[in-house]
This record gives C-alpha cells, structure tokens and sequence, in this order.
C-alpha cells in the first residue's frame, strides 16, 4: 500500500470515527441562541428522523411551550433595556426553562440520530451479529410469505417453502407443510421426526386441503407448546 492510500485510509477512519462526533451540534445553538423560542426545530428535526414517539412528543411539547412564548411576546409591547421585548417573569422562567430543558433532553436523540446510538428501549443485543441474522431471515420470511399470498404460482416456481429441492431464493428458511417431506418438516421447525411424520400423514388423509397452519396443527393434534415454532418457519401452499 502506497503512502497516498495510506494517508487516505487514515482520512476515512478519522471521518468514520471520530468525525462524527461534531455533527448535530447544531441543536444546541439553536436552543440557546434563540433563548428557546425555536427550541422545538431540533426536536421536530429528531422526530422526523427517528419515527419514535418519544422524539414526537418532545417535539409537541417544546411546540407547545414556544408557541406560549410566542404569544407572551407578541402580547407585551413594552421593551427592556436593550429593545427586545420584555415577557415579564413568567416569560423569562418559561424561556430559561425551554433552554435548560432542551439542551438536556436533545442530548440523547442527537446521538441518536448522527452517532447511531441505541434508541432508549432497544435491546442491547441488537448489534449482535446473531440477532441481526436472525431479524434478517424474519424479514425474508415475512416477505416470501407475502409472495406465497399475492403470486402462489410464482412462489412454487420459485420453491418457496421447499428446502428440500435446489432453489435460489432465500425465503428465510420456511418450509411447505402441504408438500415438503417429514424430514424438511422436522429440521425446519424443529420438530420431532414423529411429529413431523404425523403432519404428513394427517395431510394425507385429508381430502381437501387445508387452508390454515392451525388448522393443519389441531388436525394432527400436536402440542400446544411447538405451534408457535411451526407458524414461525411454515407455510401452506394451496
């Protein structure tokens, strides 16, 4: 490696660590610099960043107080000493409030929302390489399930729910209790060989298919404690 690259690697670890840092700081000039009469504009910025209805109620409840302060502004035409308006006491209280306040609270959405940092209530496994795998093949298998809904022929040809034959798309690891064998059956939802052989031949014994997952269950009449196992990683193709 070139000294050039080096000196470039070395800018982008600087940019993806510690350069980070400075940025959002700009809530706090906000807050302080209009003496908290636009305090609510990083908490409306923070709320429409993160979706979460912590950052949205902050954001109501600095709107709330700055539209008071607003209102006592607008109300008092007499002036202070260097021309601003004066708000009185109860102006100022409020005003020093949304201040100290604001700058505490914006402290952690703005982490938040520039750092990345783990929102107030999130596991903290959720960096987990694991938990981050195992979010990912949910996904993918909400998604299929969606596919097996709106397009079932697709979703065959694609052998959704058949891990059982060579297929290239990743359905998060479902498997078709309508058609796989007992032995896909068994290792997809983690079930016994004997209950999975039960499933195969309740569905051959049916005469009409079966509509539901849980209708399949209660006909094989297997345990209560696997059926959220097997909803988990089933489906049923019809």
């Amino acid at each position: 490696m070139t000294s050039q690259e080096g000196t470039r690697g070395d800018q982008t670890g600087a940019v993806a660590t510690g350069g980070r840092g400075p940025r959002g700081f700009w809530y706090y000039p906000v807050v302080l610099v209009s003496l908290g009469l636009f305090a609510w504009v990083p908490f409306a910025h923070a709320a429409s960043r993160l979706r979460t209805p912590k950052a949205r109620r902050y954001a109501w409840l600095f709107g709330a107080i700055d539209a008071v302060l607003y209102v006592l502004v607008l109300a008092t035409p007499e002036t202070g000493p260097e021309g601003e308006p004066s708000v009185g006491a109860f102006g100022g209280l409020l005003a020093l409030t949304a201040m100290i306040l604001g700058c505490v609270l914006i402290s952690p959405l703005r982490r938040q929302v520039y750092e990345g940092a783990p929102q107030e209530g999130a596991p903290a496994s959720a960096s987990d390489p694991a938990v981050a795998a195992a979010l990912a093949a949910r996904a993918k298998r909400d998604e299929a399930r969606t596919l097996v809904a709106d397009d079932p022929l697709l979703a065959r040809e694609l052998k959704i729910g058949r891990p059982d034959l060579a297929g290239t798309y990743d359905d998060g690891g479902l498997v078709d209790l309508g058609a796989a064998p007992a032995e896909a059956i068994a290792q997809t939802c983690g079930l016994t060989p004997e209950q999975a052989a039960t499933i195969v031949r309740t569905r051959g014994q049916q005469g009409t298919s079966f509509f539901t997952v849980e209708e399949l269950l209660i006909a094989a009449e297997l345990p209560v404690e696997v059926w959220d196992r097997v909803r988990d990683r089933a489906i049923l193709l019809v």
